[in-house]
């Protein structure tokens, strides 16, 4: 697995439909995850290390504003 986004298996959420303006996340190497949109994928890419990626669920699944 690499930290390489370029490199990377992207998948969209299975809610998506496919006109839909989504996200796209790919898991990389040691449990980080990069984010991108789905309709630029040669753009840029966020990426998060594996704390801040399970900080940020877990703020989501508590129903967070």
């Amino acid at each position: 697995m690499s930290n390489d986004p370029a490199r990377s298996q992207w998948f969209k959420s299975s809610y998506s439909g496919p006109d839909r303006d989504c996200v796209e996340v790919a898991h990389l190497a040691r449990g980080a995850v990069g984010i991108r949109d789905s309709k630029c994928r040669a753009g840029a890419a966020l990426l998060f290390d594996a704390t801040a990626w399970d900080e940020f669920l877990a703020w989501v699944r508590n129903g967070r504003p």
